[in-house]
């Protein structure tokens, strides 16, 4: 009985998605198989594998027995395996992982920057090749946030400062993600980039952001045509370990009739969210779920329906970049969301930082620091289980520079109680805990303030920081230098101490 309600399960969703595709809608079918050579094609003896999970983008199918799929192709169409855990996906020289097949028989259409060429009729057979991969419960992932070169030089900022760095450190990371505006509008730049990030030695999944678009299109559809020719399809999810991984593409294209003009906004599709749906289905309500786009959730267009299908489920967080600072937000009713308690939404500080902009360095690299104090640099995320915690690493500084102290250099004994003392704590969040003292007195709590970093007020660009800290100095402190030491310990039990001296005079500091 079972398996008869399943063959008309998959018929009627055959049926149904025929009107969705619309003219020239067929059935891709293939098989998913145990590739035990490692060669990327079937050969004799190799079985295929029961229970993967395939894609066209909106419906989620799975392998039976044998390993076999059917699923509706349109002539615009990307077929995916969604990666199982304890498998692999071949990846290529440069480690993006192909786990896809484009359908465009006639190609993409003519733009500034090639898109897809015409692959022709669909296959008879479209095979997917996985490996058995192992998989603990505890993995790390390295993120990249808005690399967004514009130029080679450009591209080579991010090796210096970035690539180089992480290559040194010799990453544990089990996998990458880059979270979208991969370059600056000039597409040509994919290639560099991806040659440069390929040195970090894992694979690395991508998410499309709104400066990775033909900009010479009128309309979304054809917005994404070189990003699906290099990376592959704009939303699609995986399994790793424990935890499920969806990306999704919320950067919607459209044309300003009265500038005359491509423009974009914030929006998810009614496709996407059935993708989304449809995947989530068929993933054990237990399991983390992970969802990466570029522009942070909060209030994009269509977060109503994903909210409500992330609320369902006990164990939820997602990341964006796009917004060149840094921020943990704790969304709840006010930003839409339905469930009990707050989603934890990571707003991930930037890896060209204010876009490679700033006075250089020694080498030559700009300080690119975020409007909100926050330096450029790249993230660490660890899974164990349904746990994670966030570390984030300046770019070439020390793993424990996690913030910046801000005091006079030198302060009257009789103005101490009225000086304020600031912290900007570059990861921290209203889950942070920060605490000051002077020399060896009792530590005291500081309050969070929403404000300017001192710093990059100075420069002229500076934007409020989510993550600023003040107190006064105690008052009775007896002339001579003395050491303010902030100690953080944040929303994952990770504790950070920064430092800074200050002279206490007798009397007024000269003017």
């Amino acid at each position: 009985m079972r398996a008869i309600c399943m063959a008309f399960l998959n018929v009627w969703m055959l049926w149904c998605c025929a009107a969705a595709f619309g003219a020239g809608e067929t059935a891709a079918k293939g098989v998913v198989f145990d590739d035990a050579n490692g060669n990327g094609v079937r050969d004799e003896g190799e079985v295929g594998i029961a229970g993967v999970r395939v894609s066209n983008g909106r419906e989620v199918v799975v392998t039976n027995e044998a390993g076999r799929y059917e699923v509706p192709v349109g002539d615009d169409t990307i077929v995916f395996v969604i990666k199982p855990r304890g498998w692999m996906t071949p990846v290529d020289a440069l480690n993006l992982p192909r786990f896809y097949y484009i359908h465009k028989p006639n190609g993409s259409p003519k733009l500034r920057y090639p898109g897809v060429a015409p692959t022709g009729p669909l296959p008879k057979s479209i095979d997917f090749p996985l490996t058995k991969h192992d998989e603990p419960e505890r993995f790390s992932v390295v993120v990249l946030a808005d690399t967004q070169t514009r130029t080679l030089t450009d591209v080579d900022y991010l090796e210096h400062d970035v690539i180089e760095e992480i290559v040194g450190a010799g990453t544990n990371a089990a996998f990458g993600i880059a979270l979208g505006d991969i370059v600056y509008d000039f597409l040509e730049v994919f290639d560099p980039v991806n040659e440069a990030v390929a040195h970090i030695g894992v694979p690395f999944y991508n998410v499309h952001g709104n400066h990775d678009t033909n900009q010479d299109t009128a309309e979304d559809r054809t917005s994404d045509e070189t990003f699906e020719r290099v990376y592959g399809p704009t939303h699609y999810s995986f399994d790793y370990g424990p935890v499920h991984f969806v990306v999704l593409d919320d950067v919607h294209w459209y044309w300003h009739e009265e500038k005359n003009e491509g423009r974009y906004h914030d929006r998810l599709t009614d496709v996407q969210l059935e993708f989304v749906r449809n995947d989530l289905a068929l993933v054990p309500k237990g399991q983390l779920v992970v969802v990466c786009m570029h522009i942070p959730i909060h209030k994009v267009a269509g977060r109503g329906p994903l909210f409500a299908m992330l609320a369902e489920r006990p164990h939820t967080v997602s990341f964006s970049g796009h917004s060149h600072i840094q921020r943990h937000m704790f969304l709840d009713e006010e930003d839409g969301w339905p469930g009990d308690e707050p989603h934890h939404h990571v707003n991930f500080g930037t890896a060209c930082g204010c876009w490679w902009h700033g006075d250089k360095d020694e080498v030559g690299i700009p300080h690119a620091t975020m409007s909100d104090g926050t330096p450029n640099g790249w993230w660490t995320v660890t899974f164990d289980g349904t746990d994670y915690s966030v570390v984030f690493k300046a770019a070439r500084r020390p793993a424990d520079y996690q913030m910046n102290v801000f005091a006079p250099e030198e302060v009257a004994a009789g103005d101490a109680a009225r000086t304020e003392i600031l912290a900007n704590v570059f990861a921290g969040s209203a889950r942070s805990i920060v605490e000051m003292r002077v020399g060896d007195g009792k530590w005291v709590k500081m309050k969070r303030a929403y404000r300017d970093d001192p710093s990059i007020a100075a420069l002229g660009y500076a934007g409020k920081s989510t993550h600023i800290w003040q107190a006064t100095l105690p008052s009775g402190l007896p002339p001579g230098t003395h050491l303010i030491e902030v100690r953080t310990t944040d929303m994952f039990g990770h504790t950070y101490t920064g430092r800074r001296l200050i002279r206490v005079t007798k009397n007024a500091p000269d003017s």
